[in-house]
């Protein structure tokens, strides 16, 4: 069949392909530059360009960092970046965060969770601008406070992975680094392993529950599986400062695009009220 033979729902099926594509390695450069799972912005991208609802778009993100996860972890492993130990710990805690925020996300309602996820955005936005990393890393100590400390965070690290279709970066790199001490590479290597089993938790209640499109999923996390060795590349030629800022930027930017999609969607809600 020629392309003049296709049919209008050929064309648009393969656009949307295409966009989820797109989708997917922009998630999967942000993955291997910044230790996060991607789903920070391709929640918003899954919003804005794919149709989805908040809901979906959470539990799709967080089915796409899978494999995302598993190939950014490995890379930095062989760069020998990646602290093994810690990992275990925070996961601990993710496993069962993950299992709650999955739940939490099929009951709240999607207004909420807007604004919910707007105010996350702005909160590391803020965090990125007042601290930036070394590179430089301290020993780490693990005793008996350091191992509640690391599972405590896990907890929440999987509730917001689980709510908000995010692999928990956003928390676990900036901890890593503020309160154990490590580099900003080891930080974002270590936040990559204990998102795998975080994310597959989350995802696996996620499609029990019926809210993750799989094929939207399978299809952005093979991109961005594919972008995630290009943005490992771009973590180690980036310094800490120039990550820090860049990766700001990027966050404020979502942040505003979603968060005038969320007063346009309360306009049209009441109006239909009113009507």
């Amino acid at each position: 069949m020629t392309s003049a033979d296709s049919t209008p729902a050929e064309t648009d099926r393969r656009a949307g392909w295409v966009r989820l594509a797109v989708i997917g390695a922009v998630g999967g450069l942000l993955s291997g530059a910044f230790g996060v799972g991607g789903g920070i912005l391709m929640v918003p991208l899954f919003v804005m360009f794919a149709g989805m609802d908040q809901r979906r778009a959470s539990a799709t993100s967080l089915a796409a960092i899978v494999p995302t996860a598993i190939v950014g972890a490995v890379t930095y492993f062989l760069n020998g970046e990646v602290a093994l130990i810690p990992a275990l710990f925070v996961a601990a805690g993710g496993i069962i965060g993950s299992w709650v925020g999955a739940r939490l996300l099929r009951r709240l309602p999607l207004g909420w969770l807007r604004w919910m996820f707007i105010a996350l955005l702005v909160a590391v936005a803020v965090r990125m601008l007042l601290f930036v990393p070394e590179r430089a890393a301290m020993q780490l100590e693990l005793d008996a406070l350091t191992i509640i400390g690391m599972v405590a965070i896990g907890l929440v690290i999987g509730v917001a992975s689980g709510l908000f279709g995010i692999g928990g970066g956003l928390v676990m790199v900036p901890a890593f680094m503020l309160f154990f001490g490590m580099s900003d590479l080891v930080a974002k290597g270590t936040s990559l392993a204990v998102m795998i089993p975080t994310a597959i938790s989350g995802t696996v209640t996620n499609a029990r529950g019926g809210i993750v499109d799989l094929r939207a999923g399978i299809i952005a996390g093979v991109a961005a599986t594919a972008a995630s060795f290009g943005g490992v590349a771009l973590a180690h030629l980036m310094s800490p400062a120039v990550s820090t800022w860049l990766f700001a930027a990027l966050v404020v930017i979502a942040a505003v695009q979603l968060s005038v999609r969320a007063i346009r969607q309360q306009k049209k809600e009441r109006s239909e009220r009113v009507a």
